[in-house]
């Protein structure tokens, strides 16, 4: 090849640098010794790095004599090139000199199998950057070049084609690295890494640069212009000889800064021209960080209605802050229900609450969650972009569109604000303010004529843009969309939920509620009727909703940018799984003026970064020349995030984050507000100071131990540290951990500052109230970890005692309490609005139906009055309640287990299987008060596991044993249940695999149901399942047991049916009713295990004990059906399973078909020998009923009894008994067919005793 070269001279001449045209001359050696594969393009490769450094004045020696690897020997070259070295070449104190040769500075150039090379040496492979894995059959690819800065890479095309030989890495090296370029696989076959597979990279390491390229295998290509231009770039910076903050995405060069480690429900920031920082917390606090001192105050307090997703939501300065200090706020008034976005002088301390104009008034409903919006945002020509949410219920459209369109559901309807083209809400407004605080409407919003829609609207159709961001030169607006939950597409709705990343430059409409996605239409619902209509046309979506006060034709919509929904989506692997809420962050330009400011570099010019605040990550999309998306790559990736909710890039060119923290409640103790700082553009990495009190408030004197000992510095530089315990800026001890006495009551506002050797310092706070301590406010009632379902009523009871004022109905009024019910969903939660008092009831709204994690939050605090001290302080408590139905995927830990999709009919979009003996999910906290089954959905081909339920540990105490069978596939899902033992108190929960030891195979879980009342002052469970009589003989005699079982499925193998039966020899016959939804032929299937069985439908025997099964029996839609079953057990193990099949494959009949006889059920356990020694009231059952229940009251002795029927609103309707009675029981029947569906309250009188229970009438 050498004489190919000498052709390529002239040509080769050409790629001669301009700052290497006038480098210094310096020397590099070429090492290319083997001990595996040789290449033979070694010595094409050796010729044309020599021929590059004659023609670029450096010099070039070539050995593969590893002696010269000592390091008085290396110290003559700039750097050191393996080029496609295998194997181990070197051996240990050549190694070393290696070693000592970068960290004194040197450079290193691998090229093509340098990665293939020294594989038990892992600091080489950490400067080499990623091992060799594999490697498919020369062929031609596509490179994507991300980096047009690089020397190695400025001069290639973003799409550069070429062919050699693409080498798998065995890990992928972004984040330890700076990656250059990347391969698409899609363009050749053979590739293993994915969409993320970088072929040129690096790094700064250890003291010295590292340079790789994975090209080279062939001889061709050292007769590559381009290529050989790319690894001359590669020399000249390895050497030295061109330097330049390169390190762009190597997590290594990134530092942060805490801005505030505690702030509380932060929402959003804006960075100030000198570098200070503004940001607003959700209950209405604006704060002011002071980049100077590192110092945090109060800027200014909004009052503000701070429920559901409501309260201080945006921030934004106006383009003109540093001369008219201007800045805009978007927030939600405690006074009135709208929305408010106003603007405020800032005097660079506080607002100046009086110059406020109320620019822009939005209409809003608080009487339902969800969705506010609140983002604001200036583009060019002083145009200000608003986000507002489309302010409606989500959660009883299942998922899918909310277009309920009956009569007083407007607030579940988003075709009133979403789809309105008169209404402001589920938008983006576009509106330029003017000096006198008015607004003018900008060209080009979405509507000329106000007849047509509101002015103001620039893009409509949106659901939640939270978050937007927009390009100050071109006016592109990008904006996060979060969308539906639904977990999978449903013929009769619609798609699946997605969030959406979109952008534009011109007004439009983005399609919510009638499609989404990339134009994926819903259906036509009727709510009232259950029924589909035809799918939505998004070329011309009709809105012809009663609640739609603007056009009935609207726009067209818009294909979402970038849609994603749960878990994995293969259109856009960038995203990686998991959940989703989708959040845009900032633009980047970059600006080379500043200098020393912790500025992102210059690769990042033009980017846009986008956040997602359920995934916990950054990232950063890159736009080619013509303006389209080119890659997705993750942005310091090593930082761990914890929910990402506003970004800014500031004026100093660095990043500033608001992290939300994991919780629900008021202080979640993982938020953050952070600083983001390239370090090659700092003069020195700051440090980090961190304090802690042991004790924050209480009375004088009180003695405070303060620690620094978590304060860090990312140059390992040993700290000094200074505590100003009272504010008063004088140093009052200079250790790392400190105590302080307070002697005068007072807020104090303790501060420590750490600073390094060369003065860079980093300053925390801490409040300490003396006088005053904080309130302790406990949740009494319900229980946490206790369990309920949808339209469960439940009770709560908040208790508050404090020092200084009293306790409840001592000093603290009950109404002062505030309480706030949340549905919970995944990892955040949606209010349903603050009530007063410290006692009362909510019901648990729904939802809807689909596999999702839902639970209930119920938050409760109260604020004390200063004491005098003229610092309020707030107490806070929170439980979290579960839902009774809990996927299995939704386990907070899978112990040797895996998820895969389901196949069961039932849905649950994904099980969990590959059980082994021992397997277990893993459950929180939860409290099995009211509980008295559990159901698992399970399937089995192989082996047919046990499942014991756990409590603490996967060892720890056993509640249930849960028997199952083979269902004939590992996707046959069908229900198994099993009695359940309260533990008492709220415990972690385990579900494990039992077989013998070294199974596998052993089955697999869908969902987990819980059965009972659980913490529900209403009983819905009771209306569902059959009466059950044991006998402890099994001819139906003996000593009886009555209790209602869910369903009949049951192995109890030798365990026996409950403790107070024999586990042989027993017998039990369930009877009730049997709801059939659909008209069909149905069969039904007997299953005793070592027993005999009979069933009768409607009083008629249809399996005798020597029958399994009917023939098809025709059922009525909506009937009511008579059904009773007797099993009598003979010896070993026993078991029953009641099936049926119809329109569903055959399965055990589930619970919510089934109705138990409650005559059976009113009869006791225990005999009543006694007359009754005090008052008492039962509660009603069934509870929830329609249109009878049954109401027991005793009474200790004779006389006036007053029962009586109350609404909720306290009004007496109806008098159920007003006479005398006889001491004892009493029984009496309430027919309720006159009455609408609702909670109401019937109260007990007796000789000046009351007693109060609610029941709840569901027709």
């Amino acid at each position: 090849m050498r004489h190919l070269l000498k052709g390529f001279s002239m040509l080769l001449l050409t790629l001669v640098f301009s700052t290497a045209l006038s480098a210094h001359t310096f020397k590099v050696l070429v090492f290319s010794k083997t001990e595996g594969f040789r290449h033979s393009s070694i010595p094409a490769g050796i010729a044309a790095i020599e021929q590059l450094g004659a023609d670029n004045n450096f010099i070039v020696e070539a050995t593969e004599d590893a002696s010269v690897f000592t390091f008085e020997q290396l110290q003559q070259y700039e750097a050191i090139i393996f080029l496609s070295t295998t194997g181990d070449v070197l051996n240990r104190n050549q190694q070393d000199a290696f070693e000592r040769y970068i960290r004194s500075g040197g450079g290193f150039v691998g090229i093509h199998a340098a990665s293939d090379t020294e594989y038990n040496w892992p600091w080489y492979g950490q400067l080499v950057g990623a091992y060799f894995d594999s490697h498919p059959a020369i062929q031609t690819a596509t490179i994507e070049v991300a980096d047009r800065i690089h020397p190695s890479t400025k001069h290639l095309p973003e799409y550069w084609e070429r062919t050699d030989e693409w080498y798998n890495y065995t890990k992928n090296p972004r984040g330890q690295v700076h990656v250059l370029a990347t391969l698409d696989e899609s363009s050749y076959s053979g590739g293993n890494m994915g969409y993320d597979h970088p072929i040129a990279w690096m790094h700064e390491f250890d003291g010295g640069r590292s340079w790789y390229t994975g090209g080279g295998h062939t001889e061709e290509s050292y007769s590559e212009p381009a290529f050989l231009e790319h690894i001359l770039g590669g020399i000249m910076y390895a050497s030295g000889d061109i330097k330049g903050e390169f390190d762009a995405t190597n997590d290594r060069q990134y530092q942060v800064t805490v801005i505030d480690g505690k702030p509380s429900f932060p929402m959003a920031l804006a960075v100030l021209p000198n570098y200070d920082v503004l940001y607003i917390e959700r209950r209405g606090a604006v704060k002011l960080w002071n980049q100077q001192t590192g110092l945090i105050s109060i800027a200014a307090q909004f009052e503000v209605d701070s429920g559901r997703e409501d309260g201080l939501l945006g921030i934004v300065l106006d383009p003109n802050f540093s001369t008219n200090n201007y800045v805009y706020v978007f927030y939600s008034p405690l006074s009135v229900s709208e929305q408010r976005v106003s603007r405020f002088t800032f005097d660079g301390a506080t607002f100046d609450m009086n110059s406020e104009i109320i620019m822009l008034r939005i209409p809003t409903q608080r009487d339902q969650c969800c969705h506010s919006g609140g983002d604001l945002e200036f583009g060019p020509n002083g145009d200000l972009y608003i986000t507002t949410g489309d302010n409606v219920n989500p959660f009883e459209a299942d998922g899918f569109a909310p277009i309920d369109e009956r009569a007083g559901r407007a607030y579940f309807d988003a075709q009133g604000t979403s789809g309105n083209t008169q209404d402001l809400r589920g938008k983006i407004l576009r509106i330029r303010p003017e000096e006198d605080g008015s607004y003018s409407i900008p060209d080009g919003n979405l509507f000329l004529d106000d007849a047509d829609g509101l002015p103001e609207i620039f893009v409509m159709g949106t659901r939640n843009p939270f978050r937007m961001a927009v390009n100050k030169y071109t006016g592109e607006l990008v904006w996060g969309d979060v969308g539906p939950d639904a977990g999978g597409d449903n013929a009769a709705r619609g798609p699946a939920g997605y969030d959406e990343f979109n952008r534009t430059t011109t007004a439009g409409n983005f399609g919510w509620p009638f499609c989404i996605a990339e134009n994926r239409p819903y259906r036509e619902f009727d709510f009232a009727t259950g029924s589909s209509g035809p799918a939505y046309n998004c070329a011309e979506p009709i809105n012809n909703s009663p609640n739609n006060t603007g056009l009935d034709t609207l726009p067209p919509a818009q294909p979402a940018w970038i849609a994603y929904t749960y878990g994995f989506t293969e259109k856009w692997p960038e995203l990686g799984s998991g959940q989703r809420t989708a959040i845009a962050g900032d633009y980047f330009y970059y600006d080379s003026t500043l200098v020393e400011t912790g500025s992102l570099p210059e690769y990042y010019d033009g980017s846009l970064f986008i956040l997602e605040w359920t995934r916990n990550w950054i990232k950063e999309i890159r736009f080619n020349e013509q303006g389209e998306l080119f890659q997705i790559n993750p942005f310091f990736q090593s930082e761990p995030l914890v929910r990402p909710i506003d970004m800014q890039i500031g004026p100093d060119g660095a990043m500033y984050v608001i992290e939300w923290g994991t919780g629900f409640f008021e202080d979640n103790p993982d938020d953050r507000i952070i600083k983001i700082e390239f370090a090659q553009n700092l003069a020195n990495r700051n440090p980090t100071a961190r304090a802690t009190a042991n004790v924050r408030s209480g009375l004088a004197p009180l003695t405070v131990e303060f620690s620094g000992e978590a304060s860090s510095d990312p140059d390992g530089d040993v700290l000094n540290f200074s505590w100003d315990f009272d504010g008063d800026g004088t140093s009052d001890a200079t250790t790392m951990n400190a105590t302080h006495t307070y002697t005068e009551n007072g807020d104090y506002l303790a501060s420590l500052t750490v600073t390094d050797p060369d003065g860079e310092r980093s300053v925390a706070q801490i409040e300490i109230i003396v006088g005053n301590s904080a309130p302790i406010v406990k949740i009494l009632k319900p229980l946490q970890g206790g369990f309920y379902e949808d339209y469960d009523v439940i009770d709560y009871r908040v208790e508050v005692t404090d020092a200084e004022q009293g306790s409840i109905g001592n000093g603290i009024a009950c109404e002062d309490v505030v309480v706030e019910p949340s549905i919970g969903h995944d990892d955040h939660a949606h209010g349903t609005g603050p009530r007063n008092g410290c006692e009362g009831s909510f019901v648990t709204e729904t939802h809807g139906e689909g596999p999702d994690n839902v639970f209930y939050v119920l938050g409760a605090f109260y604020e004390d009055d200063g004491a005098g001290v003229g610092a309020s302080l707030r107490g806070s408590d929170g439980i979290i309640l579960n839902m009774k139905r809990k996927q299995a995927q939704h386990a907070v830990e899978l112990i040797d287990l895996q998820t895969e999709n389901t196949g069961d009919f039932l849905g649950g979009a994904l099980n969990i299987g590959f059980a082994k003996h021992n397997s277990a999910l893993k459950f929180g906290p939860m409290n099995f008060e009211g509980i008295d089954f559990v159901t698992i959905r399970f399937a089995a081909q192989q082996t047919a596991a046990n499942v014991e339920v756990r409590v603490d540990a996967i060892d720890g105490p056993l509640i249930a044993t849960i028997g199952t069978q083979l269902t004939g596939g590992w996707q046959n899902f069908d229900y198994f249940t099993a009695k359940l033992d309260n533990p008492g108190g709220t415990r972690d929960v385990y579900f494990v695999f039992k077989h013998t030891p070294g199974s596998d195979g052993l089955g697999n879980i869908n969902f987990i149901d819980f059965h009972g009342r659980g913490i529900a002052s209403s009983y819905q469970d009771s209306l569902r399942g059959l009466s059950a009589t044991y006998f402890s003989n099994n001819d139906f005699s003996g000593d009886q047991v009555i209790r209602k079982d869910p369903m009949v499925a049951f192995n109890w193998g030798s365990r026996g049916p409950d403790s107070d039966l024999p586990s042989s020899g027993f017998s039990v016959r369930w009877e009730g009713e049997l709801k059939v939804d659909r008209f069909g032929l149905y069969r039904f299937f007997s299953d005793p295990i070592n027993g005999r069985a009979k069933v009768w439908l409607n009083d008629e025997l249809i399996i005798d004990e020597h029958q399994s099964s009917t023939g098809s029996i025709s059922l009525q839609a909506n009937s009511t059906n008579q059904i009773k079953v007797e099993y009598s057990h003979n010896s070993g193990g026993a078991g029953m399973f009641l099936r049926w099949s119809g329109p569903n494959p055959t399965n055990v009949i589930p619970t919510t078909a089934l109705s138990p006889d409650t005559k059976v059920l009113e009869v006791t356990n225990e005999s009543i020998d006694e007359l009754p020694t005090q008052l008492w009231l039962a509660q009603n059952y069934p509870n929830p009923f329609n249109p009878s229940t049954n109401i027991v009251f005793q009474i200790p002795k004779s006389g006036l009894v007053k029962l009586s029927l109350f609404n909720t609103l306290g009004q007496k309707i109806q008098i159920l008994v007003n006479e005398e009675r006889s001491a004892g029981s009493h029984k009496l029947n309430f027919n309720a067919s006159g009455y609408a569906s609702g909670m109401y309250l019937y109260r007990l009188e007796f000789e000046g005793e009351v007693l109060t229970r609610k029941l709840l009438l569901l027709k």
